[in-house]
């Protein structure tokens, strides 16, 4: 099972020493920070499964993020991220990406398409859907562990099939696919870590690497050490949300939010700022709808971090 993934990394980096309740402002906790470095990128690797038995095809394009109804059982999940050419240099918008699951009791519909659907990368190379935690099943004499299946096809270049696990399931280390840890099919950075958001739900961050062309820009991590967002909170909200962010060296600095389609709907900052924490606060306006938004930061033009975001 994945130990110390970049995720996990970043994310212990990134928040060790700052308080929920206050921002430090030295100039040495700033330059502790900045030290973070650049890390490889984590290529999306094909499932040893495959495609498996249960796929079906022409499933239906999903325009709300919801794969799950909202009265289906289960526990709920988010699941985001985005999508990047192979050495994350470029964001692929308009990627397909395609996936399937079994229900809470470890069961597929091959009739029709519950559980099943098709959301596509926004304007930025965002992605995000609802559903449930997928049930286990026997496998012989094993259970599969819980997992989500992928079929990732960027504009122009061949589909990649795989499938997303969980960290904490028990099942993984005796899986044939899931428990394989190098190769083409090495699954150590598709078991990524599920946590819990103050409605109910769990919440995932899966950014996939494949093969295509798209558009030139910084993405996430690779160029955190520019700055990044600590923290959005209330996260969901209602009226307003308070961004916590860092930036590292003096620049000039854009925080910026975005809806599913990749359109801009608000600007938060975008001046010259020097080396500090900051924060700010969004009050989105009443006739805005709820729903999912990503808050993105901006260093010299380089968009370097992202957190998404939740309106009730």
């Amino acid at each position: 099972m994945k130990k110390n993934s970049r995720r996990q990394f970043l994310k212990n980096t990134a928040l060790a020493g700052i308080g929920l309740g206050a921002i430090q402002t030295s100039s040495s906790a700033i330059e502790n920070e900045s030290n973070i470095q650049n890390l490889d990128c984590e290529i999306t690797t094909l499932d040893f499964y495959g495609v498996g038995p249960f796929y079906t095809e022409n499933p239906p394009l999903v325009t709300d993020g919801k794969i799950a109804k909202s009265d289906e059982t289960g526990q709920r999940i988010r699941i985001s991220g985005r999508v990047t050419n192979l050495d994350c240099t470029e964001i692929l918008a308009g990627t397909i990406i395609d996936v399937w699951h079994a229900n809470d009791a470890g069961e597929y519909d091959n009739n029709g398409y519950n559980l099943r659907g098709k959301v596509i990368a926004n304007a930025n190379g965002f992605y995000m859907f609802e559903t449930i935690l997928p049930g286990k099943y026997l496998n012989g004499s094993q259970y599969r562990p819980s997992h989500i299946h992928f079929k990732i096809t960027p504009p122009g270049y061949p589909t990649l099939t795989t499938q997303l696990y969980f960290e904490g399931d028990t099942s993984i280390p005796d899986d044939a696919a899931a428990s394989i840890t190098s190769g083409q099919y090495d699954a150590t950075n598709r078991i990524i870590p599920l946590d819990d958001v103050t409605d109910g739900f769990k919440e995932g961050t899966w950014d996939i690497v494949v093969d295509g062309e798209g558009t030139t820009t910084g993405i996430n991590d690779l160029h955190i050490n520019k700055g990044i967002i600590y923290s959005a909170s209330p996260n969901p909200f209602t009226n307003e949300v308070t961004i916590k962010y860092g930036v590292f060296s003096n620049s000039n600095v854009g925080l910026f939010v975005y809806d599913l389609e990749g359109r801009q709907v608000a600007k938060l900052e975008e001046r010259y700022l020097t080396s500090e924490k900051y924060e700010a606060t969004w009050l989105p306006e009443a006739t805005l709808p709820s729903g999912h938004y990503f808050v993105a930061i901006k260093i010299n033009d380089l968009q370097v971090h992202y957190l998404k975001i939740v309106k009730v």
